[in-house]
């Protein structure tokens, strides 16, 4: 199983960041404009989204973890046979934070492409939460 992590550093506080990450529907508008162009509610804590790339998933929320900051979410499609992801923020200061994105996914050979899609997800996510 190949794993991929991005980690970020924002010139954002974790409570700007962690509010836009913990708000799972609107992804889209909060977290990663222009990234992902679209998110419909789909089902008790799940999301059909769509990338700029035309691409489309089902994403799950699993964990929201209000004290770690921490959001854990699967994917499915019908390419993927395994894709877990799990994103926390981590304080760096008063004004700064880390943002560290994991995600495990099957079949390896996809590694390529969704390491990829996770570097120009983490451009979209830097610019829109360092937005003053």
């Amino acid at each position: 199983m190949a794993t991929i992590r991005k980690e970020m550093k924002l010139n954002a506080p974790l409570g700007k960041v962690w509010s836009a990450l913990a708000d799972f529907q609107n992804v889209h508008t909060r977290l990663a404009p222009g990234f992902v162009v679209d998110s419909k509610p789909d089902g008790d804590n799940a999301r059909t989204i769509k990338f700029a790339n035309g691409s489309v998933v089902k994403e799950t929320l699993v964990t929201l973890d209000e004290e770690r900051h921490r959001l854990v979410y699967v994917v499915t499609s019908e390419r993927i046979t395994h894709h877990n992801a799990s994103a926390e923020i981590i304080a760096d200061g008063a004004d700064r934070c880390r943002f560290i994105w994991t995600t495990d996914i099957l079949p390896d050979d996809l590694a390529p492409y969704i390491d990829s899609q996770m570097t120009e997800g983490a451009k979209a996510m830097k610019a829109a939460l360092e937005r003053a």
